[in-house]
């Protein structure tokens, strides 16, 4: 699914829509505005969301951010997010698709230069921290752009791409994706490919990738990697969670995992905050505190939970299983968004329920966004 078109709010639209819906997701939305406050240290953190973007879900790509959405940046108190802005599963058209899409970001930010600014290098973060704004970190979720030539990952750095994720769900040339049931690992171009960014000082992102994949890729490496969004297979098993072993890995090379927001968090069911808690939790016990992040896969605007809206879903749903493109666990009736999480400052109640837990401050900061950021200061250019 679109990257920045993930998340819904719990608006008086969506407790209208209640009925619609289980019992034990009418009983969290009506719980839902029962939030905590917010950890009272969030405005002075480095928060950063490893996988998501500026927007709402539904609307369009094309267009313009509006006031709302701006509004909604400067209240999720993010300091920077990598905003996915390659194409997916097509050599057709990826490449053009991600021409098109990093010029439309570079507009917004020539639009709001008060509001967004793009980050190139590690020290970037601490000035958009320093300034109020959004840094905007230009990721993909695929190497399908690059088709075969590797000389486009140069190219794509001068551009400013700064976090290159290896494989979508499923198999392209560098390697296997999650969905494959091959799971072949990396091919001797993703050999290349993986050296190719090591020089170039760009962050290897091992999210949807296979579990050969993952773990050749941070062998592989000779600098810390990331697993920007994903959740732990211990607690949910499921394609696009990650093995303890794979958490291990990368925590052991340096590296950083992001925990999503996403459905994938439970097997069943919806997800809710107890959810990403535990993750983040169990995460934390294999890798230690200084290697887990969030990368909730979400758009910072909220969006009314509406019956357009579960016809919209339910048929991208439908759309990427058609292009063989979505994953286990995806459904039409399981949405991506946690309901008791859902609004625009959400960053902050997490912080808060990490504060129940008997979570230091220190490992707040950690998790919310400093992990992410010292792996941006190891890796990108200086």
């Amino acid at each position: 699914m679109n990257s920045n078109r993930r998340h819904f709010i719990l608006s008086t639209a969506a407790i209208a829509a209640a009925p619609l819906l289980g019992g034990g997701m009418r009983t969290a939305m009506a719980a839902a505005g029962q939030a905590p406050e917010p950890w009272q240290r969030y405005s002075t953190a480095t928060v950063i969301d490893a996988l998501g973007g500026p927007g709402q879900y539904g609307a369009d790509p094309a267009a313009s951010l509006t006031t709302a959405m701006l509004d909604d940046v400067r209240k999720s108190g993010l300091t920077a997010v990598n905003v996915t802005v390659s194409g997916v599963g097509s050599y057709s058209h990826d490449y053009d698709t991600t021409v098109a899409n990093i010029a439309y970001w570079n507009d917004q930010i020539a639009k709001h230069p008060d509001r967004l600014m793009l980050v190139r290098r590690g020290s970037d973060i601490a000035l958009a921290k320093s300034s109020g704004r959004l840094g905007l970190i230009y990721g993909f979720q695929d190497t399908t752009p690059l088709l075969e030539n590797i000389d486009r990952i140069a190219e794509f750095e001068q551009f400013g791409v700064r976090i290159v994720q290896l494989t979508y769900n499923i198999r392209n040339l560098v390697g296997d994706g999650c969905m494959e049931p091959g799971d072949a690992g990396l091919s001797r171009f993703g050999m290349k490919v993986v050296e190719k960014l090591n020089d170039q000082h760009l962050l290897i992102d091992l999210s949807h990738s296979g579990r050969r994949t993952a773990l050749e890729a941070i062998a592989a490496s000779k600098v810390p990697v990331a697993i920007t969004h994903t959740g732990c297979a211990a607690l949910a098993k499921l394609p696009r969670n990650k093995t303890d072993a794979e958490l291990k890995a990368l925590a052991d090379k340096g590296g950083v995992a992001g925990i999503y927001l996403m459905p994938f968090l439970r097997e069943q069911g919806q997800p809710m905050a107890a959810d990403v808690i535990a993750h983040i939790e169990h995460a934390i016990k294999v890798c230690g505190e200084d290697h887990v992040g969030i990368g909730s896969d979400g758009s910072i605007s909220p969006t009314p939970f509406t019956e357009e809206f579960r016809k919209t879903f339910a048929a991208e749903v439908a759309k990427r299983k058609a292009l063989g493109i979505g994953a286990v666990g995806e459904s039409p009736d399981v949405y991506t968004f946690v309901p008791d999480l859902n609004r625009a400052d959400r960053y902050a109640l997490i912080g808060s329920l990490l504060k129940q837990r008997g979570h230091s401050d220190e490992r707040i900061g950690k998790v919310l966004g400093g992990n992410f950021a010292r792996l941006f200061g190891d890796v990108f250019p200086a």
